[in-house]
This record gives structure tokens, sequence and C-alpha cells, in this order.
């Protein structure tokens, strides 16, 4: 009664589309490396400001609503 599952041996023999897409490896100098690091931190901190900004506003909100139901 218990259903057997079908033996996916198909998709580990066979190469997928995707290895015949990818860009060819390119070595790269340390210093290019750590440039490529720099600039990944520096968007994350970008995002993440944003984001901050985003929840500050919405906290003042939220504190002008408060503010209003605490004086009624």
């Amino acid at each position: 009664m218990n259903p057997t599952k079908p033996t996916d041996t198909a998709r580990s023999t066979a190469p997928s589309a995707s290895t015949n897409t990818r860009k060819p490896w390119k070595k790269r100098t340390p210093a290019e490396v750590v440039l490529d690091q720099i600039n990944k931190v520096r968007d994350d901190v970008a995002q993440k400001k944003s984001e901050l900004k985003e929840a500050e506003r919405q906290l003042a909100k939220l504190e002008e609503a408060r503010k209003v139901l605490e004086s009624t």
C-alpha cells in the first residue's frame, strides 16, 4: 500500500542547462577581491540606512498617535 517514489537518476546523470550558461571563471587579484567586498558592504550599509530611515518615520507616526491617544 505504500506508494513508491520515482527515483530521480536522470537529473543526477544529465548536465543541467544552467551549467551551459555560466560565465567563465575569471581570475581576480587580491585587491579586486577586497574592493568587491568593500562595494558589497557599502551597498548593504546603504540599504540598511534606508530601512532604518523608514522605520524611524514609522516610529514617529506611531509616537504621534500615542500622544493623541494619551491626551484623550
